[in-house]
């Protein structure tokens, strides 16, 4: 009778386990069903704080409209990045790769990191990853209620500690595809 009772437990906790996906599956899902997303950010570089409006369409590309004296746009094609400060026209051109942009922007290797690691509760309020990949080590950020990202921790090119939060998050979009062409050098 125990024996059956054990074998009853084994069955229904095997067929009971899939129905409660993780938190990092349900996380890659979102993933999965994300193309493009629309967001408020609060970047902070070094105590310095900078506000903006973003939108991000997987894969690699990125336009971000800095709310500044300088009315900063930061650009990405998917291969390159580009900062242009509007007002004093100057511009910086780096190549995506070179930047942990590359990464964040990558939605499968963001994916794929998930699958690999084991995320960590921060302050019961937050899930965390933490990717090490080409020299960059980046901290990403979920909320644990509703899965979604919330923002990223990394060293830009100068090895400044970049904290940007993202909030007022709007999914897949409809976005106008011209925004990602690198602006134009004067």
């Amino acid at each position: 009778m125990l024996k059956k009772i054990i074998l009853i437990f084994f069955f229904l906790f095997i067929l009971i386990k899939p129905l409660y996906a993780s938190i990092e599956d349900k996380i890659i899902k979102n993933l999965i069903k994300t193309d493009n997303l629309t967001f408020n950010f609060k970047q902070t570089i070094n105590e310095k704080t900078e506000e903006g409006k973003c939108i991000i369409e997987y894969p690699k590309k990125i336009f971000c409209l800095y709310n500044n004296y300088n009315k900063k746009i930061m650009v990405s094609n998917g291969r390159s990045l580009a900062i242009k400060n509007q007002v004093s026209n100057q511009y910086y051109l780096y190549p995506l790769k070179k930047t942990p942009l590359e990464l964040i922007l990558d939605k499968n290797f963001l994916i794929n990191q998930i699958k690999e690691s084991q995320g960590r509760t921060v302050n019961n309020k937050y899930i965390n990853f933490t990717i090490i990949k080409n020299n960059n080590k980046i901290n990403i950020f979920f909320d644990k209620k509703t899965l979604d990202l919330i923002g990223w921790q990394t060293e830009d090119i100068y090895q400044n500690l970049v904290i940007t939060y993202i909030y007022k998050i709007q999914y897949n979009q409809k976005i106008n595809k011209n925004l990602f062409k690198l602006p134009e050098m004067n």
